[in-house]
C-alpha cells in the first residue's frame, strides 16, 4: 500500500528553516518563522501562564478526557474574550479544537455538513494552510483581491467588486485582524462595507482570529470581528490562543458558530461535538484550562494583558524604527507601510528573486513572497535589515 504513496510538496516555511539552521554565517536573521519571539530570540512562556500552570500542578487530580466539545468554561471565557457583549450567547455554539488550524479545518467540516455545494472565497494573499486544508477536503475555492503589492496596502475596491459576486451560502474567510501575511487590515468602514456585500449576497462569514491582541489592543483587534457577529444572521469564528497566550505547543484553539436564533444552537452544538469525535475524539485540555485559568482570575489576568500589550508596544516599535531607518537611507517614504501594518507579520511586495538575493547576499531569511517576521527582530538587527533591504534594490 504504501508504494502508491507519492511525495507532497514541502512546505515552503519548514524548507526555510531547514535552509537557516544550515547557513553557518554568525550574523544571518531568520525572518520566516511564524512564531512570535523576543529580543532574544526567544518564545517565552508568559508569567500569567507559568503562573497558572504552578498552579494546575498543584491542585489537579485527574487526566480523565475532558468533554467531546471541551469545557464549557473555556468556551464561555474565549467567547467573552473574542464576542465581548455583541452576541447573545445562546446563539452561540462551541467546541475546543487542537489550536486554531484545528478549528479552521472543523469549520470546513462543518460546511461540508451544512452546505456541501458551498464555494470557500479567500483573500488573495492568505495563510497557505488556509488553501492546503481546503483543496484537501475537495472544497470549491475562489479568491478574492486584497493586497495591493504597489501600495501595500488592502485593495478595497477589488476585494468589495469581487465579493459582490459571491453567491449565496458560499463562505467568505476573513482575518479578523493582523492579516497574515501582509499586515495590512481593513478599517472600520471597509468592515461596515463587507457586511453590506455579505448581507446582499447571502454569504455566510468565517473569521479567522489568530493574533488578537497583537495589532492595536485587545479590544479594537475584536471590534471588527464583532460588527459582523453582531449583525450577520449566521456567522463562524476561529480562534487561536497560541500566539496571544503563547501556548504554541499547546494546541489551543475554538470554533464558535453563532446562529440565526437560539433555537438551532443545540443542533449546531451537537454537530461540533460529532466532528470531534470522528476527527480526534476529545481534544487536548492542558492549554484550554490554562487559558481559563487566566482569563478568569484577575489577578491572572491583569498580568497577561500587561504582557501582552508590552508584546504588542515592542512590536509596534520594531515596525515604526524599521520604517525610520528605511526612510533615512532610501530617501523615501516607499516604506511607511511597515509603521502601519499590524501584527508580526508585512508583505514588502518584491519579487522572489530579490528575497533570493537578500538571503544570499546578506544572509537574510524570509518567505519568497517577501512575508517578514516583525518579531524576528530587534533594536540591532532592525539597521541591519534596513541597509541589505535598500543595497537589494526593494
Amino acid at each position: 500500500m504504501l508504494t502508491n504513496l507519492k511525495p507532497q510538496p514541502a512546505d515552503k516555511i519548514l524548507e526555510l528553516i531547514g535552509m537557516y539552521r544550515a547557513d553557518p554565517r554568525p550574523n544571518k536573521i531568520d525572518l520566516g518563522v511564524g512564531v512570535y519571539k523576543n529580543a532574544e530570540g526567544v518564545t517565552p512562556v508568559m508569567r500569567a501562564i507559568k503562573a497558572a500552570e504552578k498552579q494546575l500542578w498543584e491542585a489537579e487530580t485527574t487526566k480523565s478526557y475532558t468533554g467531546l466539545a471541551g469545557e464549557p468554561a473555556f468556551h464561555d471565557a474565549m467567547i467573552e474574550l473574542v464576542l465581548g457583549t455583541s452576541v447573545e450567547r445562546d446563539r452561540i455554539a462551541a467546541a475546543a479544537t487542537p489550536g486554531g488550524t484545528g478549528a479552521i479545518r472543523q469549520a470546513m467540516e462543518l460546511v461540508m455538513l451544512a452546505s456541501p455545494d458551498a464555494t470557500i472565497w479567500v483573500s488573495h494573499p492568505t495563510w497557505p494552510n488556509h488553501l492546503s486544508i481546503i483543496k484537501h477536503l475537495g472544497l470549491p475555492l475562489k479568491e478574492y483581491r486584497y493586497f495591493d503589492s504597489e501600495t501595500r496596502a488592502v485593495d478595497f475596491a477589488g476585494m468589495a467588486e469581487d465579493l459582490a459576486g459571491v453567491k449565496a451560502g458560499d463562505i467568505v474567510l476573513l482575518h479578523g485582524c493582523c492579516h497574515n501575511p501582509t499586515g495590512a487590515n481593513l478599517t472600520l468602514a471597509e468592515w461596515a462595507e463587507v457586511i453590506s456585500i455579505l448581507q446582499d449576497t447571502g454569504a455566510t462569514p468565517l473569521i479567522d482570529i489568530a493574533y488578537q491582541g497583537f495589532g492595536d489592543g485587545l479590544e479594537e483587534d475584536a471590534a471588527g470581528l464583532r460588527m459582523v457577529a453582531s449583525e450577520m444572521p449566521e456567522c463562524l469564528i476561529a480562534a487561536s490562543c497560541s500566539k496571544n497566550f503563547g501556548v504554541y505547543r499547546e494546541r489551543t484553539g475554538i470554533l464558535m458558530a453563532i446562529s440565526e436564533t437560539a433555537k438551532n444552537t443545540g443542533v449546531t452544538q451537537g454537530n461540533l461535538a460529532y466532528l470531534n469525535r470522528q476527527n480526534f475524539s476529545f481534544p487536548p485540555d492542558h492549554g484550554a484550562r490554562l487559558v481559563t485559568m487566566v482569563l478568569t482570575d484577575d489577578a491572572l489576568r491583569a498580568d497577561w494583558k500587561a504582557e501582552l500589550e508590552e508584546v504588542r508596544v515592542g512590536m509596534l516599535g520594531l515596525r515604526e524604527q524599521l520604517a525610520s531607518e528605511l526612510q533615512r537611507l532610501s530617501g523615501s517614504d516607499r516604506f511607511g507601510f511597515l509603521a502601519q501594518h499590524r501584527g508580526m507579520f508585512s508583505r514588502l511586495g518584491t519579487t522572489p528573486e530579490l528575497v533570493q538575493k537578500l538571503r544570499e547576499d546578506h544572509g537574510i531569511y524570509m518567505v519568497s513572497d517577501s512575508r517578514l517576521n516583525i518579531a524576528g527582530l530587534n533594536k540591532n538587527t532592525v539597521p541591519v535589515l534596513a541597509e541589505a533591504i535598500v543595497k537589494t534594490g526593494i
